[in-house]
This record gives C-alpha cells, sequence and structure tokens, in this order.
C-alpha cells in the first residue's frame, strides 16, 4: 500500500472518530433533555431541596465536577456565610383544627323518645346528648317575582294610578339577576365550568333550560359592567412603578376557519396586592405597548424572555428590569444528574438566598430594612456565587448545550438583572407570585381548551382579574359579584373606585368593626 493510499485511509479514519464522538455527544445531549423533560412531567413538581438532598449532591463526585478545581479553591474555601435563619423558632405552631367548622349555621333536629312522646306529663328532662355532623343541601334555582301594586287617590277615579319604579337592572327585559350572573361567572372562570357543562348540570338536576348560548351573551354583558373596575385596578397596579409580569399561552377559535390560533394573557401586578390581566393575540414585544403604557415608569420584573429585553430598549431607559432568582435555580435543579457536585453547590447558595428572604418575610420587614440586609448579606452570597459561574463558564467544562452549560450561560445572561432587586426593598427574588395568580387560568384550560373567538379573550382577562383579585384578598368571588352587579347599575363612574375588591374588603372589615363597637 502506498504511502499516499496509508495516508488517505487515516485521514478518513480520523474523521470517522470524530464524527462517532460528535454523534455520542449529541445522543448523551438528547438523553439528559429527555430525562429532564420526562422529570418534568412525571416527576415532582417541586424544586425544593432539604439540607440532606444537597449535602448528598454535593458529596456525589466532589473532586470530580465540583465548581472549581485544585485543592483550596472549592467551594470549602469561600464558607462565609450569612447568619442561617433558626428554622425550629420560626415554625408556627399550629392549632387543633376543629372537627366541623364554627361558622357554619346550625340546623337542630330533636328526637324525644317514643315513651315520652306517649306521656310527656310524666317525664322531666334532666340533659341531653348532642351529635354533630357536616351536611349539604344543592343549590337551587328560584322564581324572584317584584310585586308592584298599583294605587289611586280614594275618591280620585280618573286620577292617573301610582306606581314604583322597577329598580335599575343589568339588561331590560331580561330574566337574568345579579345572583344568577355572578353563579354563572363563578362557575366559569373559578370553578372551570364551560358553559355547556353548566347546561348540562341546570337542567339535569334543576330541570331549568339555560341555552350556553344565552349564557355566553351574558358573560359578555358581565364583562361589560366589570370593565370600568377592571380599568381601575389597571391604574392603581401601575402607579407604584413596579410590576411583577409573565404571559401564558391561551389558543382561540379563528372564525370560519374551524382552527384554532394561539393567543395570549400577559399577567401583571404587585406583590402581594392587585393583579391584572390583558389579553394580546400575539407574544410579540410590541404586545408590550399595549400592556404597559407610554407613560410607565419604573421596574419591571421578569423571566429571560427576549420580548421584554427589546421592549426596555425601545423605551430609552425609562423601564428597569429585575430577574427571576426562580428562573436561574429551576434550571440548575434540571441539571442535578449531569453535574451533582456543580448543581448541589450552585443550589446550596440559592437556598442561603432564600432563607434571608424568608426571614425578612416573617419579620415583616418594610423596604429600607430588606434593602439593608440584603446588601449586608445577600450581595455576598451574590457575588460568590458569579465568580463560581464565571469560572465554570472558562473553564469549557460543559458543552454550552448540555444542560449544565445552558443554565450556567442563562445565569451569567441574567446576571445583571437578577442583582437589581439587592438595591430595593419594594422588590422579591423572583417572579414567583405573578405565576401562581396564572395557574387558575392552566386549570381552566384543561376543562374548555380553547376561547371561543380572539374577541372573548378580552372578555375573559377581565373577569380572570376580578376574580384573582378576589381570591388574594380572601373574597368569596360570588357574594362580591352579586353585590357588585346589584349595585352597578345605580352608580356613576366616580363611585367605581368604592367597589374594587380593595376597597369592597375594607368597606366590609369597617362594618364588622363598627357592629362590634
Amino acid at each position: 500500500m502506498s504511502d499516499a493510499r496509508e495516508a488517505e485511509l487515516l485521514k478518513l479514519l480520523e474523521a470517522q472518530q470524530r464524527r462517532l464522538q460528535e454523534q455520542a455527544e449529541e445522543i448523551k445531549l438528547l438523553r439528559q433533555k429527555l430525562d429532564a423533560l420526562a422529570r418534568r412531567v412525571f416527576g415532582i413538581k417541586s424544586e425544593k431541596l432539604d439540607e440532606n438532598q444537597l449535602l448528598l449532591l454535593l458529596q456525589m463526585n466532589k473532586e470530580a465536577d465540583g465548581p472549581f478545581e485544585g485543592k483550596g479553591s472549592g467551594p470549602e474555601a469561600e464558607q462565609a456565610e450569612p447568619p442561617r435563619p433558626n428554622k425550629a423558632s420560626s415554625g408556627k405552631p399550629r392549632g387543633r383544627t376543629p372537627r366541623l367548622p364554627e361558622h357554619l349555621p346550625v340546623v337542630e333536629e330533636v328526637i324525644e323518645p317514643e315513651p315520652v312522646k306517649a306521656s310527656p306529663e310524666q317525664w322531666r328532662r334532666i340533659g341531653e346528648e348532642v351529635s354533630e355532623r357536616l351536611d349539604y343541601e344543592p343549590a337551587r334555582f328560584l322564581r324572584r317575582r317584584v310585586v308592584r301594586p298599583k294605587y289611586v287617590r280614594r275618591g280620585e277615579l280618573d286620577a292617573v294610578p301610582v306606581i314604583a319604579l322597577l329598580p335599575n337592572s343589568l339588561l331590560e327585559r331580561s330574566v337574568v339577576t345579579p345572583g344568577l350572573l355572578a353563579q354563572i361567572v363563578v362557575s366559569k372562570y373559578c370553578d372551570h365550568l364551560p358553559l355547556y357543562r353548566q347546561e348540562s348540570i341546570y337542567w339535569s338536576r334543576h330541570q331549568v333550560w339555560l341555552p350556553r348560548q344565552t349564557m355566553a351573551e351574558w358573560v359578555g354583558l358581565a364583562a361589560e359592567w366589570l370593565k370600568p373596575i377592571y380599568r381601575q385596578i389597571r391604574e392603581e397596579v401601575l402607579e407604584g412603578g413596579y410590576v411583577q409580569i409573565d404571559e401564558t399561552p391561551i389558543r382561540y377559535l379563528e372564525p370560519g376557519h374551524g382552527k384554532t390560533k394561539l393567543g395570549y394573557l400577559w399577567t401583571f401586578g404587585v406583590p402581594k396586592e392587585d393583579v391584572v390581566f390583558h389579553w394580546e393575540t400575539s407574544r410579540a414585544a410590541a404586545c408590550l405597548e399595549n400592556v404597559l403604557p407610554v407613560d410607565f415608569r419604573g421596574i419591571a420584573q421578569c423571566d429571560g424572555y427576549v420580548a421584554y429585553r427589546s421592549f426596555a430598549q425601545s423605551r430609552g431607559g425609562d423601564i428597569v428590569l429585575a430577574g427571576c432568582m426562580a428562573h436561574v435555580r429551576r434550571k440548575f435543579f434540571e441539571a442535578q444528574q449531569q453535574a451533582p457536585g456543580v448543581a448541589g453547590w450552585v443550589l446550596r447558595q440559592m437556598q442561603l438566598l432564600y432563607e434571608i428572604e424568608s426571614k425578612l418575610r416573617e419579620t415583616r420587614a418594610g423596604p429600607n430594612l430588606r434593602a439593608a440586609i440584603r446588601a449586608s448579606q445577600n450581595r455576598m452570597i451574590m457575588e460568590r456565587l458569579h465568580r463560581a459561574l464565571v469560572r465554570l463558564k472558562t473553564s469549557r467544562r460543559f458543552l454550552p448545550r448540555s444542560l449544565m452549560g445552558a443554565a450556567i450561560d442563562y445565569a451569567l445572561t441574567q446576571w445583571p438583572t437578577l442583582l437589581v432587586y439587592l438595591d430595593d426593598g419594594r422588590l422579591e427574588i423572583d417572579n414567583n407570585l405573578i405565576e401562581n395568580a396564572i395557574r387558575p387560568t392552566a386549570v381552566g384550560k384543561k376543562n374548555w381548551l380553547f376561547i371561543g373567538e380572539a374577541a372573548a379573550g378580552e372578555r375573559s382577562a377581565i373577569i380572570y382579574t376580578i376574580v384573582e383579585n378576589c381570591r388574594r384578598r380572601g373574597i368569596d368571588p360570588y357574594a362580591y359579584l352579586k353585590d357588585v352587579f346589584t349595585r352597578l347599575p345605580s352608580m356613576t363612574n366616580w363611585q367605581i373606585k368604592e367597589i374594587t375588591p380593595k376597597a369592597w374588603v375594607s368597606q366590609k372589615r369597617t362594618a364588622v368593626l363598627q357592629a362590634a363597637a
């Protein structure tokens, strides 16, 4: 065999070996992604790790895949940590839950012995035995008849009759009442019962026929009446200059084609305060112009979706983006199987950050104290974590497309936004509170699958805003909606701020305190 032929075969062999190595790496990456997807779909959803889990991760392949290489340069070399909260002392004692709720109305049934019934005059009562059980009576329909008597003055037979005015209603010449409308809205948007299921329930259990088309018109009527309250909530949320924002996809039916398209409910709100849903048929950065008005200036806390960065840049510095630590933590949580030691160490640093935040919430620290504690404790942890991530990135120990490589890249890309919360005590460490507000819509999607049309998305955004703010403030949405639907026809626009869920629950509490006094 000639030297040229031998060199050609060697070159071909090297090329095949490189190709096999690339394929092996690709198979390895695909298996990691497949494992991560399987854990996300079928595994435990919680990302919470206890101390034993973190210690186990740190011990697995500690020397092989720790964040740093070399003796004395690992995580053990940077052990300066803030004081850890005392979990034993911070736990709240849990009292014994009553067997039956005390606030429920009592229906008493007295059962007399048969001998006593026969001759009660021969018996004297000396005591009683009481047993309680929990009962339930299903909801019922009723015909609310409004009777308005007509009168004429005695002796004036030709005078005009006198009759009381009919109270203002939501819709003239309609059978719907505030109570029925509130029931339909709550069933659809709180209990996630589509209108066709409500139609079946009302007919099969109550023999009341309410066509879904009629109920759909009533839901649109409810959204129109609630729109001023929605606008008032939106105005109050934006005036503070700090919002958390996220979006969730919802399919809607395209008229005339019988197909569905993908729309989005953009959700923004203030932590532990009100939240607002906004409907758009796209996820583009241009949609944010309708979500956050041109006069909004302040901080928007969000995930790493590029549309937020493009939108903030288009505003010329009026909007500052704050990052979400939970999204960063989630990526390292998913990369545990690839590099247990690295993931364990990173997750431990993040756990320290969350322990400090938990302690601040327990003590109800104000913005100034939160900012001071974060400057003295959280910043040190963040700097240590950043140094580790930079060294991992420059060492090229993980392929960029691997789960750990992607987690490191995402964290470093988001790092400037992750530091914003350190200097502002109003801000939260993550975006979880706004994600929690979106969860009820995710439950609903599993039942009703899609929205009837694009215009129905706006109606859903209005009603979801109202019912979610009721949930956040511990308000029974049915009681609130029934009261509001009763009062709205007689109210002016200047009175709308008095019936937002925030104002409504405040008035109720004030009334209870005055009655008790």
